[in-house]
């Protein structure tokens, strides 16, 4: 297809943010764009068609996709982005409240991904993008639950990517850092805080305020997908912000004790 005709575009979580930057991005730049919200929007944002989609939902998330087939006939380019934040430490946060996230965070990828598979499968070709987390690649002390469900998404887009190479599908990850978004405000915070995490509780959402506040642009990381998106021969990750990359290099190259105590200190913690 040509860069004015790409194909056909899902994007999860498109309402604001990196979904609703990187619908846009797709749209600019060829393709035929269906982005996801939890609640009705306008049908249309700039050229992207809306619809309503719960990724915790089974029979939701089928009709979505029977929905998007309907209009468009295909499905090209699946961008899982749909998710959402978990602040406080993991022994503050009960069974349910991890299983919440987990079922938004894995399973709604997992359940979008598994509606789309045997449409891109029929079709002979298609690409799916997971956005993951430079928090999936390092520890993130006061978001362990967050960070353990971008570690999964890790592991498991590695290994479908494997599993549908020979059908013509490709998977990819998108690894942002710290992004200019709503995100904190939207932060869950832990349903049972304990009085001995309270200080540096308080320390990391400040952090955490801090470093999105400083981040780089929802656009960085839409370009970024688009690239992955398009790229002929995929690579298995892209890291999308010069945060991001920094981590990755780290913890790629760096001794395990230096990763160790320079995480610490960027978190303030003691030694």
């Amino acid at each position: 297809m040509s860069k004015t005709e790409r194909g056909v575009a899902l994007v999860t979580g498109a309402s604001a943010g990196i979904g609703l930057a990187t619908a846009r991005a797709l749209r600019q730049d060829g393709y035929q764009v269906f982005g996801t919200s939890r609640k009705r929007m306008t049908e249309t944002e700039q050229g992207v068609t809306m619809l309503i989609c719960d990724v915790t939902d089974d029979a939701s998330v089928q009709a979505l996709v029977d929905d998007v087939v309907g209009r468009a006939g295909r499905i090209d380019l699946l961008v899982n982005n749909a998710g959402i934040g978990l602040l406080g430490g993991a022994e503050e946060s009960s069974p349910a409240q991890a299983k919440a996230l987990f079922e938004v965070n894995v399973f709604g990828v997992l359940r979008v991904t598994n509606a789309v598979l045997p449409i891109m499968r029929r079709q002979g070709s298609g690409r799916i993008v997971n956005l993951g987390s430079l928090v999936g690649l390092i520890p993130a002390p006061f978001n362990a639950l967050y960070s353990s469900s971008k570690h999964a998404i890790e592991g498991y887009s590695e290994s479908l990517d494997h599993e549908v190479r020979t059908q013509g599908i490709r998977v990819v990850l998108v690894e942002p850092g710290g992004i200019r978004t709503s995100f904190e405000d939207n932060l869950a915070r832990a349903d049972r805080p304990l009085a001995v995490y309270e200080t540096v509780r308080t320390a990391a959402e400040v952090l955490m305020r801090e470093v999105i506040q400083k981040g780089d642009a929802p656009e960085i990381v839409a370009d970024t997908v688009v690239k992955a998106a398009n790229a002929v021969v995929p690579k298995r990750r892209y890291t999308a912000g010069k945060l991001a990359g920094q981590v990755r290099f780290m913890r790629r190259f760096m001794p395990e004790s230096f990763v160790d105590r320079n995480l610490r200190k960027y978190n303030g913690l003691p030694a």
